[in-house]
């Protein structure tokens, strides 16, 4: 899932830190940006603030983080 226009990032934050496994933003430069960690976090916040917000790419290991992640994009359809 391609993402733009976070504009709730500690509401997002929050629902990532519910999920059970890895949650990833991946760049179109391959950079990959494990969302459960506190200090990829900033970065990955970064990037979704700076110039390529829009370029990253959303992955979940866990199907049912997938349904929670899915569920809150549909609540918020602007960020996709």
């Amino acid at each position: 899932m391609k993402l733009k226009n976070i504009d709730q990032l500690h509401e997002f934050l929050a629902i990532v830190d519910k999920c059970k496994g890895d949650v990833y933003l991946t760049s179109q430069y391959g950079d990959k940006y494990n969302l459960k960690s506190k200090l990829s976090q900033y970065i990955a916040v970064a990037a979704l603030l700076g110039d390529h917000g829009d370029e990253l790419e959303l992955w979940c290991d866990d199907k049912e983080d997938e349904a929670i992640l899915l569920e809150y994009m549909l609540k918020n359809k602007d960020i996709i």
